[in-house]
């Protein structure tokens, strides 16, 4: 093949090369628009049929609209902790209206705010439907609903409450149905004859009358119409009874929407918006359920975990309830209560939790508490004075500073805080004090330091795993006293004290064990449980809170044959007063003062109300029951401290019994050095006591070594012959006794000890001395009358009939007489006996 042929060969291939490049570009280029247009036809016809399918077969399984139902509204029953019937929701008085009965301002009140177009539309509203769809995919799914009044009398009447697509398609079903099946009067009537106001108040007749006192709807204003109309969406929440406040900013919400939808005027708005709450209330007593304080408590979990009514939903409910402690306790705050109470007014709350499940056995919403009222034990939160002090204080600095209850404090004066007034004990200061002391005694001064100590985060810390809620700005100094911005319910604050019982395990406390739905569906309720500190730290706070119980400002709670801990708690001017206390089984929350005024301070005997209701409470509980002592961990020891010692040490040999105190430490923290405080002194050697017949004294003398430079000074005590002692206090070695008595026996101790610590002695050393008789004088004899023939060696000399011991010394100059002739403790023979008690009682 030539060269030039392969040439041309190579240009014809470059160019198809070229070409197919071309045509692969160009195909690039193009769309297929119809086989786009016939696939996601095909995908818009599967999904449809699928999605079909699907509502087809949620609708298949959708209950028979039911007239009776529709009419009665499903009962919602409560059991206690031994599956025992207690309430029966739906057996509650209704008093039931028509149509016809229903105010033009109502009905327009009504439709403004739950559904404007209830009379346009098929039993589901698109337009909101879409809107609702909107928000749920923006928000997730759940977060809004599109329900139109028949959809809420639907739910109400036949499907249980859950925010899933199933229950939505079925509720949308049946709310067309329900549409096609009566009149839009009817379903109205429905409505507002069956939904839950508050105040044990079902239907807007019965609503009308328990708060208003109002029997004829026609009667009511446009404020009231408005007060009702918004009821329904929180009827807990907006009760004006209980919340005036949210309840006013409810009422003006509706207003606002009855502008907006031309129903009212603006000037017509603000008329009504001018009616203060209190001025339209005529509250009457409503029928009451038994135990509606627990009750409330129950219905608040089931809204704020599971989205459940418990007054319109219809489900069986499973509590914690204790019957007999529930009973006992709205006992203790009806008017035959044994604590007696000096004012109608004056109110408490009281909440039981099991120590170590979190259980709610029992809670007292108030005394003589009506049916809807304010809950005491769950819905006021005050200020805890110095019931918090285990919480803000104490439990953070074992927790954090490894601090031991001996640990040492300073109690000396007030405590200086920055930019505000010093903060004082209510009592005395005592000085250098233990942690347990301070604690029995509630000095606020060393709550104060103890949060300087371990500052304000970590003490935020400490609180917020034991759930408590924190105020917006964080804690201050003042909040570790209990006097500040801080607020808790009894209820937090007896949960919050059972994780000190419970080995320092926070569970949030709960009062449903289980939920059954009317198709049978079940749920278990499933505490969950946190280590919020160390089970040292629990322990170790629980011990000083028994002190508190025992001998300190909580001795009004002790209950005889119960270990108990906890602590008191007043605010300023005894606005509020508390006392949270715990026992192995229980842990108990009390509260005394005011509801009406945040001001007005609890006077008198009243003060120990919160005390002696924790005392009655925890002995009705703790009958027939065998109470067990709170049980120290191993990571706990428990050590004997010298008294006074700073920092801590162990007591030594010679340390006084009164002188030391058992307190705890974390282990691997406590002391190992002894204290040498008191160390046994060197008794004084070569004591002497000698007569001075110059000038009838007696001198006695000795010597003293020490090991080191301690201030040493000498108590010398004598008596003659068993009479009275005198005492002399000398820093030398040496003493006089002047004047002694003639023939008589001196009995001298002499003792050193501590100049500047007097209970550190040493062993008594004791000597006797006998003074010599007094001499008489002899008659002079002339000298001519003596005899001549006296022999030489019976010529007198001076000495003669003394025995060597005329000059009294007790040692004599006999040279036959050993020259120490004197008791000297240290020579004595070994078998002599000790008579070291009988010098300490002379001493």
């Amino acid at each position: 093949m030539s060269d030039q042929y392969k040439s041309r060969s190579e240009k014809r291939r470059q160019e198809q090369m070229k070409q197919n490049k071309k045509k692969k570009q160009t195909t690039k280029k193009k769309v297929p628009v119809k086989k786009i247009f016939l696939t996601l036809l095909v995908l818009a016809l599967i999904v449809a049929v699928g999605v079909g399918g699907l509502f087809a077969y949620y609708i298949s399984k959708s209950p028979e609209l039911d007239p009776e139902k529709l009419s009665v509204p499903a009962s919602s029953k409560v059991y206690d902790k031994d599956n025992e019937l207690f309430a029966d929701i739906g057996e509650e008085q209704r008093v039931k209206v028509s149509y016809n009965d229903l105010p033009p301002v109502l009905v327009d009140a009504v439709l403004a705010t739950e559904d404007v177009r209830f009379f346009d539309h098929f039993g589901i509203d698109v337009r909101r439907i879409g809107a609702a769809v909107l928000a749920n995919i923006t928000d997730g799914f759940g977060s809004q609903g599109g329900s139109t009044i028949t959809q809420q009398v639907i739910k109400g009447a036949f499907l249980y409450p859950d925010k899933t697509l199933e229950r939505k398609v079925q509720e949308q079903w049946l709310a067309i149905q329900l549409d096609l099946s009566y009149s839009k009067e009817t379903i109205l009537e429905m409505y507002l004859n069956r939904i839950y106001y508050g105040s044990a108040g079902y239907g807007v007749a019965t609503a009308a009358q328990n708060y208003f006192g109002i029997t004829d709807l026609d009667d009511l204003s446009l404020a009231q119409a408005a007060l009702l109309a918004g009821l329904p969406q929180r009827p807990s929440a907006y009760d004006p009874t209980v919340n005036p406040d949210l309840a006013k900013e409810r009422m003006e919400t509706v207003l606002d929407l009855m502008v907006r939808h031309n129903k009212i005027t603006e000037e017509e708005a603000n008329e009504a918006r001018a009616v203060q709450i209190e001025d339209m209330l005529n509250v009457s007593t409503a029928s009451r359920t038994r135990h509606t304080d627990f009750l409330d408590q129950v219905q608040r979990e089931l809204a704020e975990k599971y989205d459940i009514d418990l007054y319109n939903d219809g489900v069986e409910v499973y509590t914690t309830m204790d019957r007999n402690a529930q009973s006992y306790v709205e006992y203790l705050l009806s008017d035959d209560s044994p604590v007696a109470y000096s004012d109608d007014k004056l109110q408490s709350g009281l909440s039981v939790v099991e120590t170590n499940t979190g259980a709610i056995r029992a809670l007292g919403g108030g005394r003589n508490r009506e049916a809807g009222g304010f809950n005491m034990a769950i819905q006021a939160k005050r200020q805890p004075g110095s019931a918090i002090k285990p919480i803000f204080s104490y439990g953070p600095a074992i927790e954090y500073l490894n601090y031991s209850t001996y640990e040492q404090m300073p109690d000396n004066g007030p405590y200086e805080v920055s930019g505000s007034s010093p903060i004082n004990n209510v009592g005395q200061y005592r000085g250098q004090i233990s942690l347990r002391t301070a604690l029995e005694h509630s000095s606020n001064v060393v709550a104060t330091y103890l949060f300087d100590q371990i500052g304000a985060s970590q003490v935020r810390e400490f609180a917020e795993k034991l759930n408590l809620t924190i105020p917006d700005g964080g804690l201050n100094v003042r909040d570790s006293i209990g006097g500040s911005k801080f607020e808790a319910s009894t209820l937090e604050m007896a949960a919050a004290y059972a994780a000190f019982g419970n080995g320092g395990l926070y569970t949030e406390p709960y009062s449903i064990v289980a939920i059954e739905f009317p198709d049978g569906r079940r749920i278990e309720a499933e505490p969950e449980t946190t280590v919020a500190m160390s089970d040292a730290t629990a322990y170790m706070v629980t011990d000083m809170m028994k002190s508190v119980v025992r001998s300190g400002t909580g001795t009004r709670a002790n209950v005889s044959g119960v270990p108990v801990a906890g602590k008191t708690g007043t605010t300023n001017n005894n606005v509020d007063k508390w006392f949270v206390g715990l026992s192995t089984n229980y842990s108990i929350g009390v509260w005394t003062g005011y509801s009406d005024s945040s001001t007005e301070p609890v006077k008198g005997n009243d003060n120990h109300n919160s005390q002696l209701l924790f005392k009655y409470a925890m002995t009705e509980l703790s009958k027939n029951t065998d109470v067990s002592d709170f049980s120290r961990p191993d990571s706990v020891v428990s050590v004997q401290v010298e008294r006074g010692s700073n920092p801590a040490q162990l007591p030594s040999d010679f340390t006084p019994s009164d002188q030391i105190v058992t307190e705890l430490f974390k282990r691997g923290t406590e002391p190992k050095a002894v204290s040498d405080a008191y160390e046994e002194l060197n008794p004084v050697s070569n004591l002497r006591a000698q007569y001075d017949e110059a000038t009838n004294s007696i001198n006695v003398t000795w010597e003293h070594n020490q090991s080191d430079d301690m201030p040493i000074e000498f108590e010398v005590t004598y008596q003659s012959d068993g009479g009275q002692s005198q005492v002399i206090n000398t820093s030398a070695n040496a003493l006089t006794i002047e004047a002694v008595q003639p023939e008589t026996m001196y009995t001298i101790n002499v003792t050193a000890f501590h100049s500047e610590n007097a209970t550190l002695t040493s062993e008594t050393k004791t000597i006797e001395i006998m003074t010599p008789r007094e001499q008489e004088e002899e008659p002079e004899v002339p000298e001519e009358e003596l005899p001549e023939d006296i022999p030489e060696d019976n010529q007198p000399n001076g000495n003669n009939g003394n025995n060597g011991n005329s000059n009294g010394n007790g040692n004599g100059n006999n040279d036959d007489t050993p020259d120490d002739n004197v008791s000297n403790d240290d020579d004595e023979p070994d078998d002599e006996p000790d008579d070291d008690d009988a010098s300490e009682d002379a001493a």
